[in-house]
């Protein structure tokens, strides 16, 4: 049995496997598709496939285990199904001892822009968010049933090497103007896998997490300073009331919310030092 399982290794998964892997700790990543497989072979990490989405067991002893819950849920519905199977699968494959689960700072909903902590009431109104609340409350009653110590981050738009709007801003398409935009809120992958093995170390047994740079700004910003950093043209900008008919759904449900994070219980409680505090620096580092 691998010590460390992290279900859904992608982005930030092969990252934090990669920590733990040069710290001489046993890891097992868990992948949906074949292509994942070969990723992670590729970057030396081992791996095995689970798809959330089907019957198929987990292929892996989990019992006193260290689980990260990385996987996305499903793309549709209020109800994340593949984190009900998950742990419905715990009964043959074995309890984990200790679960981290990275939801979003979506299900806090729309807050008019005021500055909000884990203490916030949770009041999501998108399906995505809706189903990341679901997964939350079906984890809080795996945890109280079994025991299982969780621990819940809710992490806000994840940038980084390779993992950033050039596509968009090369292509041209427009954004809210600055004084209409919504606030929202950063991390840096570096500092969430830091965050994540904190957590794991750490992290009091029920405790929630907001995960965030804590220098939010408007969305807008966020793509001019990346264009910026980056030597592309600034987007071209447009009135709120134009955005209906010149953006996507998914870019619309992001400019319907607007929060700023407090990551004070962050700091305090884990202890945790951004490497990358504000969004230039991370830019730099992510562009490099």
């Amino acid at each position: 049995m691998s010590d460390i399982v992290i279900v859904g290794c992608g982005y930030v998964g092969e990252r934090l496997a990669r920590q733990y892997l040069d710290a001489g700790e046993s890891v097992i990543g868990l992948v949906r598709s074949r292509d994942g497989l070969e990723r992670l072979a590729a970057a030396g990490i081992p791996a095995m496939r689970l798809d959330l989405s089907g019957d198929d067991p987990i292929p892996c002893a989990l019992a006193g285990a260290r689980l990260f819950h990385l996987a996305p849920p499903p793309s549709q519905g209020r109800e994340d199904l593949y984190t009900r199977r998950l742990i419905q699968s715990f009964d043959q494959a074995g309890h984990p001892r200790r679960l981290v689960y990275i939801s979003t700072t979506g299900v806090y909903g729309d807050c008019a822009g005021a500055w909000i902590d884990e203490d916030w009431p949770t009041r999501p109104t998108l399906e995505r968010s809706l189903r990341r609340l679901d997964a939350e409350d079906a984890l809080r009653g795996w945890s109280r049933d079994q025991g299982g110590e969780l621990i819940v981050l809710r992490v806000a738009g994840i940038y980084g090497p390779g993992r950033l709007p050039l596509e968009r801003l090369r292509h041209g398409l427009p954004l809210v103007r600055p004084e209409e935009a919504p606030y929202s809120n950063r991390i840096h992958v570096d500092d969430l896998v830091a965050v994540c093995v904190a957590a794991m170390e750490r992290g009091r047994p029920g405790a929630i997490f907001n995960v965030s740079d804590g220098h939010p700004t408007t969305m807008t910003d966020y793509f001019i300073q990346v264009a910026k950093a980056a030597g592309l043209p600034q987007p071209p900008l447009i009135s709120l009331a134009e955005a209906t008919t010149h953006l996507s759904e998914g870019m619309l449900g992001y400019m319907s919310e607007s929060r700023r994070l407090s990551n004070r219980r962050l700091r305090e409680e884990l202890g945790i030092e951004l490497r990358y505090p504000t969004l230039a620096e991370g830019l730099a580092q992510a562009l490099r």
